[in-house]
């Protein structure tokens, strides 16, 4: 295959939008039949859970939970250097995550007699979910539910397509065990999500849902996100790397393929303002793609001919701005200084700086969230974070001194916006 290299100040107007948009998660395709699951399993509940599981899954379940024996002995099968790469990523990502909770603020005395203080509590209930369709994933299950734990969350459900035995993937279930997940159920699709929103017999309704999935699990939050706080947008994967002249072409272009080996949607660019290194990384990437076993394979070579690639600027500078406007899942700096170019990135979910700091990494044992906004929401998302998973109330209070001096002034303002009852309230005190 050929990786073209693209002149970005020569491209037109529409190439540059469709960059830029990225492939997202087109749910259109299946809005409607998502919208009859959701509403078969709120009317039907276990009965239409069942059912979808058995027409989309070709699993019959008996049951829609496992017990903690289930679970157990499907942990159990996990070998012992998989088991020991789990423990090592899930004790760095607590470690990090440990810091995100601190005590609430102190109260605040606004003025004499009025103060003002914020409390936070745990979201009582949240469901995780965990694709399976390209892959095990025990890493999005930790990702999402050592914050969650360490936030306080009491009860924690997980959701994750069954597999042929009707159990789940023996990975995911060791990291179920090893981060306090209280529920399992081996459900998948529109139906688990829709399962989470209502509640059936067995399945617990949840205060908020979590974790990335198909086209079909994308529809089913936005079916139901009048009802319940559905987390974080997570479309396709998507990554920058940013590399200067002197960059060494062969580990830029085994950081493009990690990203782009998630699915044909993904997005992978190269913003260099190198034209030697460009040519450079485009030959290593023909080189390596064709070794690469499928589906993967064919993975890299829709997304390198398709919403990634290569892309040439002027300037770093110009390659700086197309990043800040892109506004990354991930990106990658290789720069001789990258840490000076790093302060210039204000839109991106994730920065990681210097060559050693691989994709990789990061997704799986950096300790820092790898669960982040996609499709230009990190201009105003976040990586998922302890603070996801609490809720936050303010308490005031007011003497009579305060009172005094603070009704005038509301009166007046009541009276403006035209609310005599809140005026009243004040007035006849």
């Amino acid at each position: 295959m050929q990786i073209e290299i693209r002149d970005w100040s020569q491209l037109p107007q529409e190439e540059r939008r469709r960059i830029l948009r990225r492939s997202g998660l087109d749910v259109a395709d299946v809005s409607a039949p998502v919208a009859a699951i959701v509403r078969a399993v709120a009317d039907e509940g276990d009965a239409a859970i069942k059912r979808f599981t058995a027409e989309f899954d070709a699993v019959e379940l008996d049951r829609l939970e496992l017990d903690q024996r289930d679970v157990q002995d499907a942990a159990n099968s996990v070998p012992a250097e998989l088991a020991g790469a789990l423990d090592y990523a899930i004790a760095n990502v607590r470690t990090f995550h440990q810091t995100q909770l601190g005590p609430d603020p102190a109260a605040v005395t606004v003025q004499p007699g009025l103060t003002v203080r914020e409390r936070r509590h745990p979201i009582d209930s949240v469901g995780i979910y965990v694709p399976s369709g390209r892959g095990s994933f025990p890493s999005m299950l930790y990702m999402l539910s050592v914050p969650a734990k360490i936030a306080g969350v009491d009860h924690l459900c997980l959701v994750t397509p069954p597999a042929a035995n009707g159990g789940i993937d023996p990975a995911v279930a060791y990291a179920a065990l090893a981060t306090g997940v209280d529920r399992v159920f081996p459900i998948g699709g529109a139906q688990a999500i829709a399962a989470l929103a209502y509640g059936s017999a067995s399945v617990p309704r949840v205060r908020k849902i979590v974790g990335p999935g198909s086209a079909f699990v994308a529809a089913a939050k936005r079916e139901v996100a009048h009802i319940v706080d559905t987390g974080l947008p997570a479309g396709p994967s998507e990554s920058i790397v940013l590399a200067a002249h002197g960059s060494d072409p062969r580990l830029v272009a085994l950081d493009l393929m990690v990203e782009a080996e998630h699915g044909n949607d993904s997005a992978a660019i190269l913003a260099t303002d190198s034209q030697e290194l460009a040519q450079q990384v485009a030959a290593e990437l023909t080189g390596r793609i064709p070794q690469v076993a499928e589906p993967r394979r064919g993975f890299l070579q829709r997304v390198f001919t398709g919403y990634g690639g290569i892309l040439h600027f002027a300037t770093l500078d110009a390659a700086i701005d197309f990043v800040n406007e892109y506004a990354p899942e991930h990106l990658m700096i290789h720069a001789a200084d990258p840490h000076h170019v790093a302060e210039r990135i204000r839109s991106a979910a994730e920065v990681l700086i210097g060559p050693h700091t691989t994709f990789s990494l990061a997704n799986y044992a950096a300790g820092a969230n790898a669960v982040l906004p996609t499709g230009g929401w990190a201009h105003s998302q976040s990586p998922v974070s302890v603070d996801d998973f609490l809720r936050r109330s303010t308490v005031v209070e007011v003497d009579r001194h305060a009172l005094a001096s603070m009704a005038p002034h509301v009166i007046r303002l009541a009276d403006y916006e035209g609310f005599p009852s809140h005026a009243a309230a004040l007035r006849e005190r």
